[in-house]
């Protein structure tokens, strides 16, 4: 990366990530990087969509390499060569990603703890719901 030579950034302080769906590239990530010699903040940024994967940035800061398995696990933002890519904040089992706009906010499955059986338990949401009428007139009028 020649951006950290040139500019002598010592320091990854951050990322910051966004989903916006209507975009092609749906999912802006901002890497904020800190040189303390010109002290000064500098913003890498990069867009990236569900199949596309970023730049990997962990070789000259391994900090990173935390924020970017958050950003898979939250968002599916990938990055290149990153050999450790697993959930860091979510179940294994979980289907998606939790940050993605598109995902609904009920989820997809129920996760509960049984008593009886004593261990965790999860089905599938139902979400059908029966027709409802909707009387729009005011009974107070």
């Amino acid at each position: 990366m020649g951006i950290i030579a040139y500019t002598r950034v010592q320091v990854s302080i951050d990322i910051c990530r966004v989903d916006h769906p209507s975009r092609k590239r749906r999912f802006e990530v901002v890497y904020n990087l800190l040189s303390t010699w010109y002290n000064s903040c500098i913003c890498v940024q990069t867009s990236a969509d569900e199949v596309t994967r970023i730049s990997l940035v962990v070789s000259p800061f391994p900090s990173v390499g935390q924020w970017e398995r958050e950003v898979w696990d939250m968002f599916g933002v990938s990055s290149i060569n990153h050999l450790d890519l697993r959930r860091i904040s979510t179940d294994y089992g979980f289907e998606g990603h939790p940050l993605q706009n598109d995902l609904p906010l009920s989820g997809y499955v129920e996760v509960r703890y049984d008593d009886p059986e004593k261990h965790v338990v999860s089905k599938p949401i139902e979400m059908t719901q029966e027709f409802r009428y909707f009387d729009s007139a005011s009974p107070w009028e």
